[in-house]
């Protein structure tokens, strides 16, 4: 039962492109529940170890002892106890297949799959389809890493330096992705992504991407100059 209540969770900074690094972090998922989708609250009670590390202030993180009961009871957005947090409308993504990307990146563009059943902090985003349909999962992911969507973004968001951009979900939203063109080729090429090839992989997928943009070698040259170093 605790893994109901427990869930492990990606910060923005643990997301890399193709994949992520998992730093061993969890959340409690006290919750109000939804019942309008049938999911109950969570009744603390039936977790009293939990219950009892957070009455007597819990551990200490970042060198910042986190005071247990004593902090959350006073939470603007605390739910019907001061257990619980207020309900969340889209909770079930969270568990549903996603690609995550986090907001402040300075390796340009860095989405992955997440088929872990991870939350994501407020450091990051998280994108479903309606069918969670893993197809078109990898399609988008495969598009979302490229170079050239990575000038388009760089077209529209905002900058916090020279190096450093913020991958807000309304500019992500206006993004244009052809629907299903060359899937399979796409699809057969991101099923080969590793940890140690997905630079080599990457370029590959930048062409094909180019190419179905019909970019001319000279905007393929200088979009490759302009980003070179993502």
């Amino acid at each position: 039962r605790t893994a109901e209540l427990i869930r492990p969770i990606l910060r923005g900074r643990d997301v890399k492109r193709y994949g992520y690094d998992w730093a061993g972090l969890w959340l409690i998922n006290a919750h109000n529940g939804l019942k309008s989708k049938g999911i109950k609250p969570v009744d603390i009670n039936d977790y009293p170890a939990i219950k009892e590390w957070l009455d007597n202030g819990g551990v200490a993180y970042n060198g910042k002892m986190y005071k247990g009961f004593s902090q959350i009871e006073k939470r603007s957005d605390r739910g019907d106890t001061p257990y619980n947090l207020r309900n969340c409308a889209y909770m079930e993504d969270f568990s549903k297949p996603k690609i995550v990307w986090a907001e402040l990146a300075r390796t340009g563009n860095a989405f992955a799959l997440d088929f872990g059943n991870n939350m994501v902090g407020n450091t990051g985003y998280i994108l479903t389809v309606p069918s969670n349909n893993q197809d078109e999962l990898l399609y988008l992911l495969a598009f979302l890493n490229s170079r050239s969507m990575l000038y388009s973004l760089n077209q529209i968001t905002t900058r916090f330096d020279e190096n450093g951009w913020r991958w807000l979900r309304q500019f992500v939203e206006q993004l244009r992705v052809p629907p299903l063109i060359n899937k399979n080729e796409i699809l057969s090429i991101v099923a080969t992504v590793t940890k140690d090839n997905k630079q080599e992989v990457s370029e590959i997928l930048n062409n094909v991407i180019a190419d179905i943009y019909n970019f001319t070698d000279e905007e393929k040259a200088y979009i490759n100059q302009t980003l070179s170093n993502y």
